[in-house]
């Protein structure tokens, strides 16, 4: 192993699915407040999605023996937080959060996403 090379004992060891899940946690938060009207809509759709990153990096996590399965989950990751991203518009475009809270989140999410590209990138150092 070279020096600064990162020995991972499991996916919570990664800063993706640890902002992943943090983003997650947040997204719930901030639709406490959303409309009723919105519970089997938007509510339920933006939870679904930003959930789904830290579970589909935790799955793809368990397949890396598999280095294609666990590419192919990594842009799972990166198609759920792609999703995320666009209820957090209709979010803000709705009057639901404020802009600045939209581009916090989004942000976050950008940052998501290139961890994941890099990850796809340099899927060996994570396969076995």
């Amino acid at each position: 192993m070279k020096q600064n090379e990162r020995v991972y004992r499991g996916y919570r060891d990664l800063k993706v699915y640890q902002m992943a899940y943090q983003l997650a946690v947040d997204i719930n938060e901030i639709t406490k407040k959303f409309p009723v009207e919105e519970k089997y809509s938007l509510t339920d759709q933006i939870r679904r999605s930003s959930r789904s990153v830290a579970a589909n990096l935790a799955e793809a996590w368990k397949k890396r023996r598999y280095k294609k399965v666990f590419i192919s989950k990594l842009i799972d990751c990166a198609g759920e937080a792609g999703e995320t991203e666009v209820w957090l518009e209709f979010s803000k475009d709705f009057k639901l959060i404020n802009e600045k809270t939209y581009f916090h989140l989004i942000t976050r999410y950008e940052e998501v996403n290139k961890m994941l590209y890099g990850m796809i990138d340099k899927a060996p150092k994570f396969c076995y």
